[in-house]
Order: structure tokens, then sequence, then C-alpha cells
């Protein structure tokens, strides 16, 4: 029997899942990074813009100081949060493309549109038109990245660690925001504030990163899972076999490759003919994968309005807020948040979100985010003028609180990191069967940006005093406060643990009385799960006998 299961040797895992060593290997984790890199796309451009956008040059040329506090909110929000609306698109036409062209095509049109609009937006020399156009085309792009690259991911990845390899696509967001970040600190103490290479030698991060994903998509291989959805079974068993590194005829690698066979066969039995229509059915129309659909969605509600994605793009303004002040200084702070957000996904990948599991690492994410919402809106309750009257200086009293907030904002972005920003990603990625897999990640990340550009859209006319229509720095935070608690809850009723479990066998999990999903869900699936393992151990045994009883009837035949 060929390559029989040996004992596996990674310990960043929730438990031991039989995997053979030599699943864990170079070829898996080439793929899981060059997917992975995607996720920069967001990560830097949320990085830059607001440094961008504040650049004096930019301003100029774009006559900004020309409009009153309020156009000059509308503007900002409108250039920032561009991006967020073309993403909504790209997260739709994602799943059309996705399973039209499969996940290595769509990720090099994703690249060649990113490129043309960032290429759009630096060449815009001051038309707020082209500007707007350019970052709408570019988010086309990137809107495609959470979609395409979580799925590859989570469709090549063993059981065991796809947390962790589905974590390295957000630990690359964070490591676009680092880059990001310190280009415009580099640039700004380098090469000052009145050239255009201010602001647009950070911008062209968007074009070395979209050019070098575009390269590794030629040296790797198509997923199989979608190969087997489009009936290529013979190449899916090449691929699997050259990602696991292990033979085709190799003990493990058959039995998974069945099992991706027998439940894609299953999916099309139960819907074959219906076409499009068919898969919305399926979608909306399965108590299950209703509630599939409900976590992912509410999973991009909560964490989008819980206000840490606002802060990471506006992360200047906000520690001017706070009392930060200087260009350079501010900058420098803002750097060094982003190292604490990649360090936090950096922890989550490898120590908790497939060892403590997806809901404890959730919860704990959100329960460092709320208290540190919850201390920033107490200090700027304590310190109303903050914002609102302009020029305020900080008493010496007030300076030490002042310096506690700015902590609690890092202590925000390791919670945002470690809990929400990570798992709506994971979540989305894992929950869904083979056939409807692109197109409700789509669905979900459509919701992603859809909230992610209400909240960016919303916040910087929301941190304006009430008298000129806003809730006041104090009010927007408590706002985030509130929901952060909310989701909290929300997770702990309702999403469950899929840490541990293969693709295939979420139905078992799914299927379950939903008032059981959230609290007890895995246990009882867990439970299922050893029954079905042993129906299937017999299944397999009693088909092994029959062939062996058949094989000697029919020698002890040929003898007479």
């Amino acid at each position: 029997m060929a390559g029989g299961l040996k004992k596996p040797v990674n310990i960043f895992k929730l438990k031991n899942l039989g995997e053979p060593k030599e699943v864990f290997n170079w070829r898996l984790w080439f793929a899981v990074v060059s997917f992975g890199l995607l996720g920069a796309a967001r990560g830097i451009d949320e990085g830059l813009i607001s440094g961008a956008f504040n650049s004096k040059d930019f301003q100029k040329t774009i006559n900004y100081s020309s409009y009153n506090t309020v156009d000059q909110a509308n503007i900002k929000a409108n250039v920032s949060a561009m991006v967020q609306i073309g993403s909504v698109a790209g997260a739709l036409f994602a799943f059309l493309i996705c399973d039209r062209i499969g996940r290595i095509w769509a990720t090099r049109q994703l690249c060649v549109v990113w490129i043309v609009g960032i290429s759009m937006f630096m060449g815009a020399n001051g038309n707020l038109g082209v500007i707007y156009a350019g970052r709408f085309i570019a988010g086309f792009g990137v809107g495609q990245t959470p979609v395409v690259g979580p799925v590859y991911i989570a469709e090549i990845a063993p059981a065991s660690i796809r947390g962790l390899c589905t974590c390295i696509f957000t630990g690359f967001v964070y490591l676009g925001i680092v880059l990001a970040y310190f280009a415009n600190y580099g640039c700004q103490v380098n090469l000052g504030d009145v050239s255009h290479a201010r602001w647009q030698v950070p911008t062209s991060l968007h074009i070395m990163f979209a050019g070098l994903i575009f390269f590794l998509t030629f040296f790797q291989c198509e997923s199989p899972r979608y190969l087997v959805k489009k009936g290529e079974d013979e190449e899916a068993m090449q691929v699997m076999s050259r990602l696991r590194h292990l033979s085709p005829d190799d003990d493990y690698v058959v039995r998974e490759m069945t099992a991706i066979k027998l439940s894609h066969h299953a999916e099309m039995e139960a819907t074959a003919g219906v076409g499009w229509f068919g898969v919305l059915k399926e979608s909306f129309g399965d108590r299950s994968n209703l509630y599939r659909i409900g976590i992912a969605i509410g999973a991009q509600i909560m964490s989008q309005w819980s206000g840490a994605g606002s802060i990471t793009l506006y992360a200047p303004d906000l520690f001017s807020l706070l009392g930060i002040t200087g260009t350079n200084e501010n900058l420098l702070v803002t750097a060094v948040f982003g190292i604490i957000k990649l360090a936090a996904a950096v922890a989550c990948a490898l120590f908790l979100v497939d060892v403590i599991g997806r809901k404890r690492a959730l919860l704990l994410g959100i329960t460092l985010q709320a208290l540190s919402m919850i201390y920033v809106a107490g200090f700027l309750t304590a310190v109303p003028e903050l914002g609102v009257v302009t020029g305020y200086k900080l008493t010496p009293a007030e300076e030490g609180p002042s310096k506690g907030a700015i902590a609690a904002i890092y202590v925000s972005g390791f919670g945002w990191a470690l809990g929400w920003n990570s798992m709506q990603y994971l979540l989305t990625a894992e929950l869904f069967p083979l056939r409807i897999r692109a197109f409700c990640t789509s669905l979900a990340m459509t919701f992603h940006f859809a909230n992610q550009y209400g909240n960016s859209r919303a916040v910087p006319n929301m941190l304006l005093p009430t008298s000129s229509g806003g809730l006041s720095p104090m009010g927007t935070f408590w706002l985030f406060a509130a929901i952060t608690i909310i989701g909290g809850l929300w997770v702990f009723f309702f999403v469950p643990e899929t840490a541990g479990r293969s693709l295939e066998s979420m139905d078992r999990l799914f299927n379950l009385p939903w008032y059981k999903i959230g609290l007890h869900g895995n246990q009882d699936a867990e439970a299922r799960d050893q029954v079905f393992d042993e129906k299937q151990m017999r299944a397999e045994h009693d088909t092994a006998t029959a062939g062996h009883v058949e094989m000697r009837s029919r020698t002890n035949e040929s003898r007479v």
C-alpha cells in the first residue's frame, strides 16, 4: 500500500487528524503564500490613502483648501471610500468569474484591473473625477481578493491547518498596512511634503504587489476542488498529489479526493439541471445554508461597524484627535500601530486559530476591542473639547489619560487582528458546500465592502461636532463600543466552532437544530462524525469482504 499514514509533524493544529508528514511541504506553503499576498491589496490601500490625502502636495493638487469644513470632510470620505464602492461590485463579480474561469485566471484578471485603476489615480493630475474613477476601478480589482484568495487557500489546505493557512491571508493584510504606513512615514521624512513623490512613491506599492501576485500565479496549479467541480477528476488527482507531496495512489490522497468527489456528486444529484436558479435556491431555500449565510453576513456587519476598520483607515487623524501633534510623530505612531496589528495577526494564525479554536480567539479579540473602545469613549467624554474646539491643547492632567487612550487604540487594533478581521475571512471561506461556495463568499464579501464603505464614508462626518450634524468623537466611540459588545453576544450564542473539521463535514454541523449550532454544535457534530466514520468503515469492510468472497468463489469455480 503506497504511503501509509505516518505521525504528523505539525505543532500548529487543534488536534491530530492523521495527516502524513509529507502533507506539510514547501509546495503547499508556496501556494498559500502566493494567494495570501492578495490580502495585501486591502491593507496597502487602507494604510496609504489617509497619509497620501494628508500630503500638502496632494491637497494642493485638488485645491482642498478652497472648500469649507463639511465639504472637506465629504471629499476626504469620498476619495477614501471610493475603493470600497468599487469593491462591492468586485465582490459580486468575483463569484461569476471565479467559477467560470477558475481561481488562477480570476487572480490574473483582478491584478490587471487593480493596476489600471491605481495608474489612473496616480495620473489624475488633481482631477477629482479621474481620482474617483481610478479608485473605483482599483476597488473593482481589490474587491475580488477576499473572495478568490481565501477560497483558494481553504480549498487546498489540510483540515488541521486550514485556519493557519487562511489567516496567512489576514497576515498579509497587515503586512500591507505596515508597509504602507512606513512608506508614508519614510517619504514624509526624506522627500518632504511638497512634491508629487511624497504620495506617489508610496502609492506605487499597489503596482508592485499586483505585479508580483500576477507573476506568481504562473507557478501555481488550479484548485483540486474547482477541477472536480468542472469534471476534470484526473487532473484534480494529480494536483492534489502534487500539493500533498504524495503519490496519486496514496491512501491519504485517495481518501481526500474520494470525499471531495462524493460530496460534489451528492450536491450535483440534489440540484441537477437547475442552473443559476438552483444555486440561489440551494443558498436561500435550504435551512442549513441559510444559517451559514446569516453567520457570514452577520460577521461582516458586526465587524465593520465595530469601528476598528475605520480606525485603520483614519489612524493619523484619530491619533491627532487624541493628542499626537506633528506630522512626523503622527505617522510614526501610526506605523507602530500597524506593527502591533501585524503581530496580533501572526499570533492568531500560529498559536490561536487552530489551537484554541476560531470561536475562543474571536471572543478574546472582541473583548479586548470592547474594553479599548469603552476607555477611548470615556476619555473623550471627560475631555469633550477634543475634536470640537479647534486648536485645543491638553492640560498636564489630561496628558496621562491621553496616552492611555492611544494605548487603547493599540489594544483595539490587537483585538481586531486577533478576532474579527481574521475570522470574517476564515469563517466565510470554510462554511459553504463546494457548489455554492464562490457565490456565498462573494455575497458575504459584498456585504463586507458595502458596510466598510458605509462606515469609512460616515466616520469623517460622524466625528464632526453635533452642531455640524455629526455625533462628535465621544458619541462615535460610544457607538463603536456598543456594537462591539452586541457582536460579542451574537458570536457567543450563534457562531459555532469549526476548527478541525473538513470542508465536506460542515453539513453535519449545520444540519443540527439551529439552537444547538452556536453553543453546542461542534460537540454534537463530532459525535455524528464518529457515527458516520464508523458506518463508512463498516461499509468499506463489507465491500472488501464481499469482494474477497466473490474472488474466492470464482477461483473455486475455475478449479472445478
